[in-house]
């Protein structure tokens, strides 16, 4: 059976060790997403310094390739936006974070990942820095629409209102909306199937079981960091595999895992999903 984690962080505490733990809890798939300029003991000035960060997370996705199937998901974090505009301005950030977008979809489309990472702050923000990083999204979408790939977004807390101006603005580039990824989702998928969006449900509490019980357009994440000093967080390795199970104990037979896991990833990201893992 194939059991598939959205999103995945392999940085420095257990690394490839999490994809083991994830594997033998019965884990076969995975989308890695690379993190934040500053875990990576970088201040990039340039778009071209995000290239060393693309390059780093894609040569580790090759390893994890020997353990489980693993995909690169690309990008730059929106809150690269404070950390940027702190040292060069906001303005000349989002411009240096557009450019390093355009980076990625070239990684994408050369086949070496497979989706685009972007959105918009999850913390308060100011009016100008709010309208950047807009901007900045949108400009993720129009590459993800010229390269013909998906992209997962980290994005304020969930609300119907703002993530139907999200929706908006894909439509307004040609982006499809079900190409989309709501990450760290909550399980309504009632609602986003309503908007369009594709929600990445945070395998949180009953979040799963919640989200199956109202239909099968969902994908499962546990948004693991790797991170030594926060050992677990947000959710461990194993946790997919788990509540994957909990939905076979609750009647939700392999067909209905073979739609959220298989299906809908193969649909969203455009990729084959093999039913052969190392």
């Amino acid at each position: 059976m194939i059991i598939t984690d959205d999103h995945m962080h392999i940085y420095n505490h257990l690394k490839l060790k999490a994809l083991e733990q994830f594997k033998n809890a019965g884990g076969t798939h995975v989308f890695l997403v690379n993190l934040l300029s500053k875990h990576y003991g970088l201040k990039p000035n340039k778009p071209e310094d995000f290239l060393e960060i693309f390059e780093k997370h894609i040569r580790l996705v090759e390893k994890a390739n020997k353990i489980v199937r693993a995909f690169a998901v690309i990008g730059v974090h929106p809150a690269e936006i404070t950390l940027l505009g702190d040292r060069v301005g906001f303005e000349r950030a989002a411009e240096i974070m557009k450019s390093a977008l355009d980076l990625a979809g070239r990684l994408i489309e050369e086949g070496r990942a497979v989706a685009l990472k972007s959105g918009r702050p999850h913390y308060k923000v100011s009016k100008d820095v709010w309208r950047l990083s807009n901007d900045v999204m949108l400009h993720a979408f129009e590459v993800a629409k010229d390269v013909g790939c998906a992209v997962q977004l980290h994005t304020e807390s969930y609300s119907y209102e703002g993530m139907r101006e999200i929706a908006e603005m894909a439509d307004s580039v040609g982006l499809k909306r079900f190409r989309v990824v709501k990450h760290f989702s909550p399980p309504k998928v009632k609602e986003f199937e309503d908007l369009g969006l594709f929600p990445s449900v945070i395998c949180l509490n009953d979040y799963a079981l919640t989200a199956a019980k109202e239909g099968d357009r969902f994908m499962l994440e546990t948004d693991y960091i790797d991170d030594r000093n926060r050992p677990g967080a947000v959710l461990g390795p194993r946790t997919v595999p788990r509540k994957v199970r909990e939905l076979l104990r609750h009647g939700f037979d392999e067909d209905f895992i073979y739609k959220i896991c298989v299906e809908n990833v193969e649909r969203v990201y455009g990729v084959e999903v093999e039913e052969i893992c190392p």
